[in-house]
């Protein structure tokens, strides 16, 4: 089993790449905001446990996030493989999901890591939130939500470094190029 683990700031792309990845390369697309929203809506156990970390404005702990991502891995669509969003977020995460693969019998093939400048990416998040009325992306949470991942991300991109996995894509391409490229590194991976 191949695992790709997309990798890139708030407003990179890496949602949108991942759908067209999943497409492309026939790995399903495994995005812990959809786990997250699939558990809360449907009340599952682990819903209902994440929820009473939400409901008192606390941090979901990682033990969590890290079960809904191995209930996911489990399903037949993911035999083969598949492309992480958004996860893992934090050191501990990485080491939960070498664990976690381990158990599957897979590996992590490649790390893309969607590079875009910091002034882009304020142009894009600004820009959505305009387009969907979010009235909670303003600059200063945009720049709150990006300098935090800066913090979390920066131990994984050296953790993925060290396993020779990351590979740099310019994110600041048009969708279609950035899309050739990623196609590109993660083919030339698995």
């Amino acid at each position: 089993m191949k695992y790709v683990i997309l990798l890139g700031a708030p407003g990179a792309g890496k949602g949108t790449q991942a759908k067209l990845l999943q497409e492309s390369l026939g790995l399903p697309q495994v995005s812990t905001g959809d786990l997250f929203r699939f558990n809360l809506k449907n009340e599952t156990e682990l819903g209902q446990l994440a929820r009473t970390y939400m409901d008192k404005g606390e941090l979901v702990p990682d033990e969590v996030t890290v079960a809904m991502v191995k209930n996911r891995l489990s399903q037949p669509d993911c035999a083969d493989g598949a492309i992480l969003d958004g996860f893992p977020r934090t050191l501990a995460q990485a080491e939960a999901l070498e664990g976690l693969l381990a158990e599957l019998g897979g590996h992590i093939s490649i790390v893309p890591s969607i590079h875009v400048a910091q002034d882009v990416l304020l142009d894009r998040l600004l820009g959505r939130a305009e387009i969907e009325g979010r009235t909670d992306d303003n600059e200063e949470t945009i720049r709150i939500r990006m300098r935090i991942y800066e913090e979390q991300t920066r131990p994984l991109l050296e953790f993925y470094s060290g396993k020779d996995l990351v590979v740099k894509v310019n994110g600041q391409q048009s969708i279609e190029d950035v899309q050739n490229d990623l196609i590109r590194v993660v083919q030339d991976a698995v």
